[in-house]
């Protein structure tokens, strides 16, 4: 919490109601570390697993305040790896993931990660895990971080070495120990202090969305054109601006370190108006090919592949909707598939998707990398649908590119050219604030729990419930088709 911003330290400890509320989809991201960590785990089959967790993040008091004697009772008995211990040292405690004795009083450390590669916080995590160890009258001998190897591809039952994979960082480790040791001390500081530290962004080491809930908390809700609305605002930026007393993105000068989104954005900010290339628009729009197919994936994934042949993390298709404009103003038509058995969905999607398909015209995503990449993907694991995928990723234009591209700016975009961000602006009546379920990523946590969880814990198959959620599941994706289609519509008004 330090290393993100010092005032996140002091609000947990001083004031740690002010701070948001583990929302559903930071829990499943919580619930997925979880999860291969029990995979990693089985890596050491001798281990002794100690740990102090009693249901989810909720601490069990007595277990964690015994737990650095339990396991120094560990080591001294010589047990060769302990999970989940804790030590601690100069008012400082750490909590390790595995510790393998190596000889007596010298280990190696693990860090076990549910990230598909090493990262640089990674790093400070294990130098203050081995200061503490180091301190308490042992030797780190190599540390090394556990992560997901995302090559690999589930066949039957989950193999732990092959869904991990581990990378020495010793070195790495041992270089960040000084810095790790001034931050210790910087930190102490912070909690001894009975006022918070300026709570500004420009101290931010994180994401700016996260930190952004936790400020308006203290300050109050954002004004509607604050400069901390900037566009892909950095912590760098945030200081430039608040050292030039800027406050509101209208005042915001243009001559300053703005990249071209930026300085899009306060140009329009400026003007008060939309800024239209219709030429460009017009270009753009006259090399779509009708019948115009506007078409749009959800998708499943999960750290620990749910199905044979899938490898970690990857997008599994479950919904698609498709609405289908034959000729210029034609009669609209919908097709759509949703998968609801605890079964691979991809198969089945693939039949419904060669029968829905048109074999010409446009087919028309917004931010069309990702649709492309699933088919791209499912061709390689079901060639015998290769030639319809291909097809499709042939005729495939991406309607954000006029928005993207600035051919289209509105100050209440906020920079942005996401859906969410043009749909409410240009046609207020679409709304994804009336669904209940408003969001891609919540559209795959549903879907999984009712799906995959639901039924392997002996939820109804036939329970009204579970048919709402199916229900809402078609809304949500019904309308990211049909706000593209009405998007274009808009767009062909403009020109």
């Amino acid at each position: 919490m330090f290393l993100k911003h010092p005032a996140w330290l002091w609000l947990k400890k001083f004031d740690k109601n002010k701070l948001p509320e583990v929302d559903e989809s930071l829990q499943l991201r919580f619930d997925e570390g979880s999860l291969f960590e029990s995979y990693a785990e089985k890596i050491f089959p001798d281990a002794v697993k100690l740990g102090y967790k009693k249901d989810g993040n909720v601490f069990s008091g007595t277990m964690y305040y015994a737990l650095p004697e339990t396991t120094l009772k560990e080591i001294k008995k010589g047990t060769k790896v302990i999970l989940q211990g804790r030590l601690e040292a100069d008012n400082l405690t750490s909590i390790f993931d595995v510790l393998e004795k190596v000889e007596d009083k010298i280990f190696d450390l693990y860090e076990i990660k549910s990230s598909t590669k090493v990262k640089d916080e990674h790093i400070p995590d294990l130098a203050f895990q081995t200061i503490v160890i180091e301190n308490s009258n042992f030797k780190v001998r190599n540390t090394y971080v556990l992560y997901v190897n995302k090559e690999y591809v589930r066949k039957g039952e989950i193999e732990p070495a092959g869904i991990s994979k581990k990378e020495n960082v010793t070195e790495k480790v041992r270089e960040a120990i000084p810095e790790t040791l001034e931050n210790i001390g910087k930190a102490l500081k912070v909690l001894e202090s009975k006022t918070m530290p300026d709570i500004s962004p420009r101290h931010l080491n994180g994401d700016m969305g996260e930190w952004l809930d936790i400020y308006q908390i203290i300050k109050g809700k954002l004004p509607q054109y604050s400069i901390y609305k900037l566009a892909g605002l950095k912590p760098e930026i945030a200081a430039w601006l608040e050292d030039n007393g800027i406050e509101a993105l209208h005042d915001v000068p243009l001559d300053g370190p703005l990249n071209e989104r930026q300085l899009r954005q306060v140009m329009t900010m400026k003007s008060g108006e939309q800024k239209i290339d219709r030429e460009e628009i017009k270009n753009f729009l006259d090399d779509l090919e009708y019948p115009l197919h506007f078409f749009d994936y959800e998708t499943a994934m999960g750290v620990i592949p749910a199905f044979d042949g899938y490898k970690p993390y990857q997008q599994i298709p479950f919904q698609y909707s498709l609405h289908i404009l034959p000729k210029p103003g034609g009669e609209l038509t919908h097709k759509e598939y949703l998968h609801t058995d605890n079964s691979d969905p991809v198969p089945e999607l693939l039949k419904h998707l060669q029968k829905d398909f048109e074999g010409k015209g446009s087919v028309i995503s917004w931010s069309m990398k990702f649709e492309k990449a699933r088919n791209t993907q499912m061709a390689e694991q079901y060639p015998k649908y290769a030639k319809i995928l291909q097809n499709i990723n042939d005729r495939m234009v991406d309607l954000m590119i006029p928005f993207s591209k600035g051919w289209f700016v509105d100050k209440d975009f906020f920079g942005s050219a996401s859906i969410k961000a043009v749909l409410p602006v240009l046609l207020p009546e679409l709304s994804y604030k009336k669904l209940e379920i408003g969001g891609g990523a919540d559209a795959q946590r549903i879907w999984m729990e009712t799906v995959l969880k639901g039924l392997n814990s002996g939820w109804d198959p036939n329970s009204t419930e579970r048919e709402k959620i199916f229900a809402d599941l078609r809304k949500y994706c019904t309308l990211d088709t049909y706000a593209m289609y009405a998007i274009y519509q808009y767009l062909l008004k403009v020109i």
